[in-house]
């Protein structure tokens, strides 16, 4: 277990979660802590961490060669060993989902009932999914469909990195991290 602060942030971790860390989660005060990797969920930089109140999941999407957006993987094993999708009796309340192309970011900030909501995780007569495609601002020509989906994702959505004269993303950023205080 790693606690991600000013003193620690040497440690080794994946790129896209130090650059979180030290671009997101530090300027707006977040105490992020109980860092521990998923070894099952390592293509997508699986880790699971504490960020104030909150159980955190936290995963990096990947792009396809063949379809718009980006795909992220978002299950767990069940005791009996099958994968299944997250669900509404879990403790994490939050999923992060960092995305990259060339030298555009951002990071995806779903509390779970946003993704209860999409169908994403299982909830009470309904499972959910186990992996799920993602559309930043800067996929276009996409299908209906895919549109559609982008649309209540942006409401997720924040560019990355917080500008320090950007009082516009870092008010955005507070309202979309105000869950875990």
């Amino acid at each position: 277990m790693k606690n991600l602060n000013p003193v620690t942030t040497h440690l080794a971790l994946h790129p896209e979660l130090e650059f979180c860390s030290r671009e997101v989660f530090l300027p707006l005060g977040l105490d992020c802590s109980e860092v521990v990797p998923d070894p099952e969920a390592r293509e997508y930089a699986g880790h699971t961490l504490r960020l104030g109140t909150k159980q955190v999941v936290f995963r990096v999407a990947k792009t396809t060669p063949t379809k718009a957006g980006q795909f992220v993987t978002l299950w767990q094993r069940s005791v009996n060993g099958p994968i299944r999708p997250f669900g509404e009796a879990g403790r994490y309340g939050l999923f992060l989902v960092a995305a990259r192309h060339d030298e555009r970011r951002g990071l995806f900030i779903f509390s779970a009932e946003a993704l209860e909501g999409a169908g994403v995780l299982s909830v009470a007569g309904r499972e959910g999914k186990r992996a799920f495609r993602l559309y930043s601002p800067w996929d276009t020509d996409l299908n209906r469909q895919a549109q559609r989906t982008q649309r209540w994702q942006a409401e997720h959505y924040l560019d990355l990195p917080l500008g320090e004269a950007d009082l516009a993303s870092t008010g955005r950023a507070r309202t979309l991290f105000s869950a875990v205080r």
